[in-house]
């Protein structure tokens, strides 16, 4: 299991950072201080470090050169609220491998960290390939066939359907579908998990997804 250093100090932000990595099959560790993530990416292994730029005790980039002064390859995408093309140059140019702004979506930010994963790992077939009864969905090529027959999704509905995919059987929340594919920013009373549950049911068939009144939705095993 592929293991992800979250340093974020808002703890709305960490919280959503460490379930949706944890729903897609990540160990996460969460630090909301410069001088903590500096130690524990020194002193524990990990795969992948989000490093948030503004963080107490020591700025985000100050971190990000005392890893690489001592000449460490764990990949560092940077979470950063400006946008500012100079913040996002001095991170790369000290030794980032990607950046990402906030507000962001958990797909794209799971996206990234794959991405980073790929260049250090030689991906599993396991971690690529999801199945459920007769639907299997492919990763890396972004697609999902059901009984052998191929069925174009849009990203939100494949996150969707990936997120079910990986808790069969279990219930989750509409807050939790809410979050992992929508993203923390999103309104919450928003009916938008309903809808999409609709089309998925529609392309995949009316018996696969189960509601669980007053709490979610289910894939059947």
């Amino acid at each position: 299991m592929n293991r992800i250093l979250i340093a974020e100090d808002e703890p709305r932000i960490s919280a959503f950072l460490k379930k949706g990595l944890e729903a897609n099959g990540f160990a996460t560790t969460v630090v909301e201080d410069g001088n903590g993530a500096a130690y524990l990416a020194r002193s524990q292994d990990f795969d992948v470090m989000l490093l948030d730029l503004v963080l107490p005790g020591k700025h985000g980039l100050k971190v990000l050169e005392e890893i690489r002064d001592r000449g460490e390859q764990l990949p560092i995408i940077i979470l950063t609220a400006f946008d500012d093309v100079q913040d996002k140059v001095a991170g790369l140019e000290a030794g980032a491998d990607d950046y990402i702004t906030k507000p962001f979506r958990l797909e794209e930010l799971i996206a990234r960290v794959r991405v980073q994963l790929r260049k250090t790992h030689s991906p599993q077939k396991e971690e690529m390939l999801l199945q459920v009864g007769n639907i299997v969905l492919d990763l890396r090529k972004r697609q999902v066939q059901v009984a052998k027959r191929l069925v174009e999704l849009p990203i939100r509905e494949f996150t969707l359907l990936e997120m079910l995919m990986r808790h069969p059987g279990e219930v989750i929340s509409r807050e939790d579908l809410l979050n992992h594919v929508w993203g923390y920013d999103y309104e919450p009373n928003s009916n938008i998990v309903d809808v999409y549950i609709g089309y998925l049911r529609k392309k995949l068939g009316n018996k696969l997804i189960e509601t669980v009144r007053g709490i979610g939705y289910r894939l059947r095993e």
